[in-house]
Parts: structure tokens; sequence; C-alpha cells
């Protein structure tokens, strides 16, 4: 029985430094001291998604300038922090994502598995690792944005024991149909919680839809709007059981994968 009081930072895009970027977060939390234990940023929050060529000249290595500073603000909050960026590996840049505790550890890393189009491929290496880890007692697991969008994806993380799935995301207003029902149906299907973190605002030829939102087990949904703000609730792990007790969804999809 354990609850975990999430937030995810609904970031308004402009044109500021990824220091900024930090630095208007850690204003926001400053109103929410102590009342949260982990905080979610939108995919590539470093740099922004339609940035272009600034992906690669923002892009950093594993434990860089950005990860320093961010394990500095999740040590000041005493929250753990969640924010996609651009990874530097070498010849290649991952689309990633990375978890730092309130001690300011990194504890998870994820590559993106999938990426969605042209743009993307013309930047980025996919990943080919899913990524779980344990925070305040919860399984985690991290999907990036295109990601959940497969059901083998997101079914792979219930296998694995996750509990929540957190998903940094750049979606724009034409998808809507991923935030308000795609995103219900995976945390429903796999009886999880989804932390699904967007954008608001225009960034360059791209308006985001915004409406990030937790969804539960229950098919219940916590969403924000269009504006920046911070999108919070409190977890139940409960919530989990009660619903993989009334629908055996994970246990009975076994059976089916063996049937012939």
């Amino acid at each position: 029985m354990m609850s975990l009081r999430a937030a995810i930072y609904q970031y308004e895009c402009r044109d500021e430094s990824p220091a900024e970027r930090l630095s208007r977060l850690d204003r926001m939390l400053g109103a929410h001291e102590g009342e949260l234990d982990l905080v979610i940023c939108p995919e590539l929050f470093l740099s922004g998604y339609n940035v272009g060529d600034k992906i690669r000249e923002l892009a950093e290595p594993q434990g860089g300038p950005f990860a320093r500073a961010a394990a500095a603000l999740a040590s000041k909050r005493r929250a753990a922090l969640i924010y996609g960026y651009p990874e530097q590996a070498g010849e290649a840049v991952y689309n990633a994502a990375a978890c730092i505790d309130r001690d300011g550890r990194t504890i998870a890393h994820h590559r993106k598995l999938r990426l969605p189009n042209a743009y993307e491929k013309s930047y980025f290496t996919t990943g080919n690792t899913y990524t779980l880890f344990e925070l305040h007692g919860w399984s985690v697991a991290i999907l990036v944005c295109y990601d959940v969008e497969f059901p083998e994806a997101a079914r792979a993380c219930a296998a694995r024991g996750a509990q929540l799935v957190v998903v940094p995301t750049a979606l724009k207003k034409e998808w809507t149909f991923v935030a308000r029902s795609m995103i219900p149906t995976r945390a429903f299907e796999n009886r999880f919680f989804v932390a699904y973190a967007n954008y608001c605002g225009m960034e360059g030829s791209s308006e985001y839809l915004g409406e990030s939102c937790f969804a539960g087990p229950n098919g219940r949904v916590v969403a924000g709007g269009s504006t920046e703000e911070l999108v919070s609730t409190t977890l139940e792990s409960t919530d989990i059981t009660t619903a993989r007790q009334a629908l055996t969804y994970l246990d009975d999809s076994k059976q089916l994968n063996e049937a012939r």
C-alpha cells in the first residue's frame, strides 16, 4: 500500500537555454515545496523538439552539464526528476530520458525505441532496451512518446512488473486521439498508471496539444489544459491491485499468446 505524489511539468515552449528551462522549473516547484516525490518533464526538455540542428548542438553525454544541474535541482527540491534530452554517445545521438532521484543520483536512462518520422530519423539512433527501475517502492518504466503507441511496448513493461509508465512526449494538436483515447486505453488494458508529459504552446511551426495527463488502471484520468502548469496527483498502488483483481488481462494475455 504505497502512495506516490507525482507531477508533470507541462512546459510552454520558448526560445530559452537549457539553464533557463531548469530555472523556470525550479521557480514552479518552489510553490510546491515538500509536496512531490516525482516530477516529469517533456520529451527533449533540454533542447526542445522542433528545433532542428539545435538538437545536435545541445546534445550532451550521460552525466553532462544539464544532468548535473538537474541533479542539483532534484536535491534542492527533494523530488525525483525525469526529463528528456538529446544524448551524445560517440557519433550517435539518442532521443533519451533520464531519471534522477531526490538525492541527485541518476538511477535510470532510456533511449527511444522507435522513431516515428523522417525528422527524428535524420537526427537520432534508435534504442533497443526497455528501462525499468524502482522509485519509492514503485516499479517504474520509461517510454518516450511514440514508444507507448505500440501496445506491445506497454505490455512488455507490464510483463516486467511496471506499475507506472512515464512517457515524456511532444504531441502536436493534430494527434488529440493519442492523449485523449490511446493513453487511457494503455493504462486500462495493462492495469497500471501512465504519466504522459507533453509541451504546450508553439515551437516553430508546431502547435502542441498540452493535455498532459495521468491515466489510471481503472480508466480514470487527471489531465491538464493547454497552458503551462504542474499537473499533479497522488498515485495509489492499491488501485493497481484492485484493478488487476477485477480484470485479469495480464494473466489471460499469456494464455492467448500460447494459443495456436
